[in-house]
């Protein structure tokens, strides 16, 4: 999932909901997901499969 976050001040809060969400989705644990600065005020939130 890429996400492109415009508000500097909402960018923690924004990407901690992300995580949340992403893993949940995934059946996953919050530690599994990563986050990836993949451009100017964009993420990229990934599950780590290793």
């Amino acid at each position: 999932m890429t996400i492109k976050i415009w508000d500097r001040s909402a960018v923690d809060h924004t990407l901690e909901t992300l995580v949340h969400d992403f893993s949940s989705r995934a059946n996953a644990h919050k530690s599994d997901v990563a986050v990836t600065l993949s451009g100017p005020n964009t993420f990229t939130l990934s599950l780590n499969t290793l």
